[in-house]
């Protein structure tokens, strides 16, 4: 049986984009199947006592330089995004709607959404704006949002933020092969050599 590897992400994180970038390919390479685990970065934070690393003006200083530095590296476009940071619940509430009512379009909403926040950049905590973006993509805006409002997808994203914290997740990008876990998308050498 091939082994699995777990990607609990957030968009609104942009080392979790740049590590949405190279995981599918790790996972050819190894032939390993990546498992994506929305989560909600904010409920994480809260839980852990933890906080997004813009708090710090140095290290948003060093992240300013060190974000197109790996970009460049991965060969990726990136372009940081002026409205950072942006309440991800309705984005993220999205990712586990599209995965539970229509699994076959959930590729194209992490291409959509991903794009959209961190290659060109939008104010996708604008509900007009999201809704172009998503007609853009295919979606149908209403049954997008009739998803978001599903009590059961919020249990879902409830239940994957949970699980996260309670595997020891503080932040995003965090990566499980089996239960070792990795932080960060610097760390993707070591998931897959995890994998191999």
């Amino acid at each position: 049986m091939a082994k699995t590897f777990e990607f609990f992400f957030d968009f609104g994180s942009p080392t979790t984009y740049l590590a949405y970038t190279q995981l599918p390919l790790i996972a050819r390479e190894t032939g390993a199947q990546l498992v994506y685990k929305p989560m909600l970065l904010g409920g994480v934070f809260k839980a852990t006592g933890n906080a997004s690393p813009v708090t710090i003006a140095a290290k948003a200083r060093w992240m300013g330089a060190d974000l197109p530095m790996w970009a460049q590296h991965y060969g990726v476009p990136f372009a940081f995004n002026p409205h950072f940071p942006i309440n991800t619940l309705t984005l993220m509430r999205g990712a586990c709607g599209v995965e539970m009512h229509a699994p076959e379009a959930f590729d194209r909403y992490l291409q959509a959404v991903f794009h959209a926040m961190w290659v060109a950049p939008q104010n996708l905590g604008d509900p007009q704006l999201l809704a172009s973006v998503l007609e853009a993509a295919g979606f149908s805006a209403p049954a997008f949002m009739q998803w978001v409002a599903d009590a059961d997808v919020k249990a879902r994203l409830l239940a994957n933020t949970e699980e996260a914290v309670a595997r020891g997740a503080f932040g995003a990008p965090t990566i499980f092969v089996g239960e070792k876990l990795f932080f960060g998308q610097d760390r993707l050498d070591f998931v897959r050599k995890a994998l191999a």
